[in-house]
C-alpha cells in the first residue's frame, strides 16, 4: 500500500498507523507537488520585495539572537546551515515506530505550501520513510523550547545534503509533529490495550462469579453517559453465554465499579483521539507563510506559536491516570480472587500443593509503579525551556513516557489477573463463556494452571510479552520503548 499525500486532509490517524507502524511507502501527490513549488516562489519574491522584511529566522537570526538583523548575503549564508546545534539531546532512543511518526507528522506543514520550502527537500523527508533505519532520537532531555531538540537530530543528516534556501532548515525543525506524533502513537497502543484490558476484566468478573446485573443494560439510560454505556455493552458481549449460577450477593466494590472505570478509559481515549486528529491536520510551523490574496498579493509570514501543542500533554496524563486506574482495579481483583471470604471460592485458589498467591503482590509492585508514572505533567516554570526567548518547554516527551510506562505497568498487571482468574476456574471445574475462551487458551498454553510449586516469573515473562504484542505489533518490529 501507497500513502499518497495532497492536502493535510490526507493525515489521518488510519494513515498514520500504516506508515508509522506498518512502515508503508509514503508519496506526495502531484498537485502537492506543483502547490508547493508555487508557495516557494511566492515566498521568495515576498523575502525580496522589502529589504526592511523581519521574518524570524529568515532575515533574522535564531532564539536570543531574533534581535539580529541579516543582511541579504549574509541571510542566505545563514540559510545553508544545517541545524547542528539543535542537536544535543542523548539517552535512551525512542523505538522506530515513534520516530516514523515524526517523519509523517512533518510532512503536515509542507504539502500545502505553508513551510515555503522546496517541493524537492519535501520529497527527500518523504522518502526517510523508506529507510530501513533512521537517525535515533533520544526520548529523554527534551526540554527545549518547541521541538527541535528532537527534530534535529533526525534531519541534519538529510540537511546536509541539500544546498538549503531561506526558511528551509528552520522548517524541518519548527512546528509540533513530534507531539503530533507521541499522541497518536498513544492512541493507537490504548485502543488495543482497551480491548485486551476489557477482555481480562471479564474474565476476573466471571471468576468471581459476579452478578450479571452488575453490568445491566438498565444503566444505560440511568448513568446517562456514552462512554459507559459501551463498556456495559462490551461487559454484556463477552459475558454472554457465561454460566447460570452466581454469587448470592453483590461482588466487592472493585468488579460494581467497572464499567464506569472502564468508560474513564475510554472517555480519555476519546479526547486523545480527537487531539491526535486535529493534530495530524493542523499548520504548526513558526514563521508560518500564507499565500497571496486580494489584500495581500504577496502573501504574510506570521510568527507563531504553533509548534507548542497545549492539548497533547494534558490527554497523554489522562491516558496514564487511566492505565494506572485499571492497575490498582487488577490488583483489588486479584487480593479478592484469591481470599476465599470474599471469593466464596477455595482460599488461596490452591489445588494440591500449588500456590500462586504471591502474583498479587507482584500486582501491588506494578500499581504503585503505575501511579508514579502518572504524576501530572506541567509547564516548567524557572526559564525551562532554554534562555533568552526560549522560556517555556511543552512537557509531551515526559507525558508520553509516563503514559508508556503506565501501559507497560497494565500489560503486567492484566497478565497477573490473567492468571489468577486462570487458576480460579481450573479449581472450580467451572465453564468459560464463549468470547472469553480464546484468551483462557491463550493464557494457560503459556501459563498452564498450577496443580504443584514450580516458579512462575519466567512463565509471566512470556505472557506479558504476548500480551505486549497484541498492543504493540511486535511481528512488525515496532515494540514499545524497553
Amino acid at each position: 500500500m501507497t500513502i499518497e499525500l495532497a492536502t493535510r486532509a490526507d493525515f489521518t490517524l488510519s494513515a498514520y498507523r500504516a506508515a508509522a507502524w506498518r512502515g508503508e511507502v509514503v508519496t506526495i501527490a502531484p498537485s502537492a507537488t506543483v502547490r508547493m513549488t508555487e508557495r516557494r516562489r511566492q515566498f521568495l519574491k515576498l523575502i525580496d520585495s522589502d529589504p526592511e522584511l523581519v521574518i524570524y529566522g529568515v532575515t533574522t537570526g535564531y532564539g536570543q539572537n531574533a534581535r539580529i538583523r541579516l543582511a541579504p548575503d549574509a541571510r542566505k549564508a545563514h540559510a545553508r546551515n544545517p541545524p547542528y546545534g539543535a542537536a544535543a539531546a542523548f539517552g535512551p532512543a525512542l523505538p522506530t515506530r515513534v520516530v516514523r511518526g515524526f517523519v509523517f507528522a512533518r510532512l503536515a506543514n509542507f504539502v500545502e505550501g505553508h513551510a515555503a520550502i522546496s517541493p524537492e527537500l519535501a520529497a527527500a523527508v518523504a522518502a526517510m520513510l523508506q529507510q530501513h533505519s533512521l537517525p535515533e532520537v533520544s526520548a529523554m532531555g527534551q526540554g527545549g523550547a518547541g521541538e527541535i531538540l528532537g527534530l534535529a537530530p533526525l534531519f541534519y543528516r538529510l540537511a546536509e545534503k541539500f544546498d538549503l534556501g531561506e526558511k528551509e532548515a528552520l522548517a524541518l525543525i519548527n512546528g509540533s509533529p513530534c507531539a503530533t506524533a507521541l499522541i497518536a502513537d498513544a492512541v493507537i497502543a490504548m485502543e488495543r490495550r482497551l480491548d485486551l484490558t476489557e477482555q481480562v476484566m471479564a474474565l476476573s468478573a466471571e471468576a468471581i462469579r459476579a452478578p450479571l446485573n452488575h453490568f445491566a443494560p438498565e444503566f444505560e439510560e440511568l448513568w446517562n453517559d456514552p462512554h459507559e454505556v459501551a463498556a456495559l455493552q462490551s461487559l454484556r458481549r463477552l459475558l454472554a453465554g457465561a454460566d447460570d449460577e452466581r454469587r448470592p450477593y453483590q461482588a466487592p466494590v472493585s468488579y460494581r465499579i467497572l464499567p464506569r472505570v472502564l468508560g474513564q478509559f475510554r472517555r480519555a481515549l476519546a479526547q486523545a483521539r480527537d487531539v491526535a486528529a486535529r493534530s495530524l491536520q493542523a499548520i504548526t510551523d513558526n514563521p508560518v507563510f500564507l499565500a497571496p490574496d486580494e489584500a495581500h498579493p504577496l502573501g504574510r509570514v506570521y510568527s507563531t506559536g504553533g509548534y507548542h501543542n497545549g492539548g497533547a500533554y494534558p490527554a497523554l496524563d489522562n491516558l496514564a491516570a487511566s492505565a494506572a486506574d485499571l492497575c490498582t482495579i487488577a490488583d483489588k481483583h486479584g487480593s479478592k480472587l484469591l481470599d476465599g471470604r470474599f471469593s466464596l471460592l477455595p482460599d488461596q485458589l490452591m489445588v494440591g500443593a500449588g500456590y500462586i498467591g504471591c502474583l498479587n503482590m507482584v500486582q501491588v509492585g506494578y500499581a504503585e509503579e503505575a501511579k508514579r508514572a502518572a504524576q501530572r505533567t506541567f509547564l516548567p516554570g524557572s526559564e525551562g525551556g532554554g534562555f533568552g526567548q526560549n522560556d517555556t518547554a511543552p512537557p509531551t516527551f515526559i507525558a508520553w513516557r509516563g503514559q508508556e510506562q503506565a501501559g507497560y505497568c497494565l500489560d503486567a498487571a492484566l497478565g497477573a489477573l490473567a492468571v489468577i482468574a486462570s487458576q480460579a476456574f481450573f479449581a472450580t471445574g467451572r465453564k468459560i463463556p464463549p468470547a472469553l475462551k480464546p484468551l483462557m487458551e491463550e493464557v494457560r498454553a503459556i501459563v498452564p494452571p498450577m496443580e504443584e510449586p514450580r516458579p512462575l516469573d519466567e512463565e509471566m515473562d512470556r505472557l506479558l510479552a504476548a500480551f505486549r504484542g497484541k498492543v504493540y505489533d511486535v511481528a512488525e518490529g515496532v515494540g514499545g520503548l524497553e
